[in-house]
């Protein structure tokens, strides 16, 4: 039994190149074998124990042929080691993946922004609540029931609106890589496949939520939208009325009036179930805005002229110049606003005349700056 155990330090000397895994496979398969060794082996097995022992510095030592189980500990704690390095690697690749993701998100919500522009939809939330409380004649009308009929004019209103922007990239995109290389479907960022899809949702949305509200009002204010900007988009035969100057501001600014003005104001009798009338106050804010209307299609196509000149669009601007529009939708707005404030002015209201006045005085002092 002591040759046998002295016989184990032999292969300890051949296993320090072996990973851990063979080194402990290989000391086992020997120590079950039944060699023996004879005296002269014993004293070559001592005179290169001493050799070794001096030779080898004495950190390590702790590895030497006769601590058989410092081997084994010695690769717990490389194992270990190696699995610290795998687990801190899988952190920090990680980390990199979950960047990515966070910022393929902001990107896919940048370009939906950009898709969408929203700031024409905010001048329709302001301009259709203000003609829905035309059809309030006291306070006590302004109840849940006034908000839930305007919350769903704008609800229909949102998909519309997504449709009329949608559309006119999609009609304008050779265009828009010139004038509006920003957007969306002018830089790449959604295909034209995907672009007809996302339009054509939107438009069957916009008109499925005003089928489930049943506002009769509203379903023919989402067809004219519908009619008037599709007939200013799309290139078919009678319709591109971007073309001409004339069909351009006639069909953008009826749009405007029934989506501001005229829509929501008789929605908002249908909800409150009342008599569809035509008052004052109406015609006076259909006029006025009108003008403003016309004014905004107008200035619109000031800094798209180099797109338009190249796909034969022969707009106000590109005829009379960009400076000779922008000083003749300046004199439209100054007429606008002393139409505006004569017709305040008038009122058999102290209050309306009050309000009138600072307002005049206001924009007086904006001119004069």
């Amino acid at each position: 039994m002591a040759f046998r155990l002295l016989g184990s330090s032999f292969p300890s000397l051949n296993t320090t190149g072996r990973s851990c895994w063979e080194s402990k496979k290989y000391n086992h398969n020997y120590y079950s074998s039944g060699s023996f060794v004879t005296k002269a082996s014993l004293d070559k097995s001592e005179k290169l124990s001493k050799e070794y022992n001096l030779k080898t510095p004495l950190k390590h030592k702790s590895r030497g042929i006769f601590e058989r189980g410092s081997t084994i500990k010695t690769c717990e704690k490389h194992d270990e080691k190696k699995y610290l390095m795998n687990v801190t690697q899988s952190s920090h690749e990680a980390e990199p993946h979950s960047k990515t993701i966070f910022n393929s998100i902001i990107h896919a919500l940048d370009a939906f922004r950009k898709f969408s522009r929203f700031y024409s939809f905010i001048a329709l939330i302001v301009g259709s609540f203000s003609s829905s409380l035309l059809a309030v004649n006291n306070l006590s009308e302004l109840s849940p029931t006034f908000f839930n009929g305007y919350l769903q004019y704008i609800a229909a209103h949102f998909f519309m609106h997504m449709y009329i922007v949608g559309v006119n990239q999609l009609a304008d995109l050779e265009i828009d890589k010139i004038n509006k290389p920003y957007l969306p479907l002018a830089s790449g960022n959604y295909s034209f496949r995907n672009g007809v899809i996302i339009v054509t949702s939107f438009l069957l949305t916009s008109f499925g939520v005003g089928w489930i509200i049943g506002s009769k009002p509203l379903l023919w204010a989402l067809f004219g939208s519908f009619f008037l900007m599709s007939a200013y988009s799309i290139n078919l035969p009678l319709l591109r009325w971007k073309k001409s100057t004339i069909l351009t501001v006639m069909g953008n600014t009826l749009s405007m009036v029934i989506s501001f003005n005229l829509g929501p104001f008789f929605h908002m009798k249908s909800v409150l179930k009342k008599a569809a009338i035509f008052p004052r106050s109406l015609v006076f804010a259909t006029a006025v805005m009108g003008l403003f209307y016309g004014i905004i299609t107008l200035a619109k196509d000031i800094p798209d002229i180099e797109g338009d000149k190249m796909a034969g669009l022969r707009t106000l601007s590109v005829r009379l110049g960009p400076k000779k529009v922008f000083w003749f939708c300046v004199f439209l707005l100054e007429m606008a606003y002393g139409v505006a404030i004569m017709i305040g002015a008038s009122s058999p209201f102290l209050w309306s005349k009050i309000f009138v006045l600072l307002y005049a005085e206001n924009i007086l002092m904006l001119f004069v700056r």
